[in-house]
């Protein structure tokens, strides 16, 4: 299926490894030229290179932490000044430390929410107005399926994912009749980085080995496994899409069946 994402430009934060890596991928080969964030500089820089020598299209790397007030203008301006344009945005910051609700002081909550909330608020901020005097935009906020059954262990997760999802539900509303969609991914567990450190974490609280609390996830699952960051950027590369221009609002799970909710 062709996604006309050929020769759009798409910003994809968290981008150096695991779900971001895998959609600024995904969207490569549909040709979309793109933008790829991450903290680290040298990582950041050779995923770049990896993606644009395995796509051929354009990859710019901006290398700085989202969660910083100033992020968004630094990575719009950049973007706009290499391409003059940018038609997607998808939204993929790393998840606050797990814990319960004893184990986070004050600031933990701020950077918390800083990090997960605050940093998709002033990037949607700064890129809705150029969407809409382009008249065409794909907003997708990667969240996580905590957010329809909030997972113990993950209260900072649990809470500021929440506040994502009621961002975009109202945002999606306000730009409907701009032409642009506003939508959130809800993965499930993912065989990715951050979930090895949850493992660990949870290991470590537990006494049991990492492995056995890999089984345990998998088993929670009706799938059976782990799934593939692959797997996540599909479903991102077709809302980035045309094809797609009437589903906007959504919050759409790829939990391996998880969640019991209907909704």
């Amino acid at each position: 299926m062709d996604l006309g994402l050929s020769g759009r430009v798409a910003v994809v934060g968290g981008a150096s490894r695991g779900l971001g890596r895998a959609c600024a991928e995904r969207l490569a080969r549909e040709g979309a030229r793109l933008t790829v964030v991450a903290r680290g500089r040298e990582g950041i820089e050779r995923a770049a290179e990896e993606i644009a020598r395995a796509s051929g299209v354009d990859v710019l790397p901006v290398a700085i932490d989202q969660s910083r007030s100033d992020a968004a203008e630094t990575i719009v301006g950049e973007t706009m000044e290499r391409f003059g344009r940018i038609d997607v945005l998808v939204n993929n910051t790393g998840g606050p430390p797990p814990g319960g609700f004893a184990d986070h002081d004050d600031g933990a909550w701020q950077r918390a929410f800083e990090g997960t909330l605050m940093s998709v608020i002033r990037l949607c901020r700064v890129v809705v107005p150029i969407m809409r005097k382009a008249r065409w935009g794909r907003i997708i906020n990667d969240t996580s399926f905590t957010v329809k059954e909030p997972a113990e262990g993950l209260i900072l997760s649990n809470v500021f994912r929440v506040g994502v999802v009621a961002l975009s539900k109202t945002l999606s509303r306000e730009v409907a009749g701009d032409g642009i969609t506003v939508n959130c991914v809800s993965p499930g567990a993912f065989d990715t980085d951050r979930l090895r450190a949850i493992f660990a974490a949870e290991a470590d609280t537990s006494g049991r080995s990492i492995e056995e609390v890999r089984v345990a996830w998998e088993e929670r699952f009706p799938i059976g496994r782990l799934q593939e960051p692959e797997e996540l950027a599909d479903l991102v590369a077709f809302l980035a899409s045309d094809r797609a221009a009437a589903i906007t609002g959504a919050c759409l799970p790829v939990d391996g069946g998880v969640t019991r909710g209907l909704f």
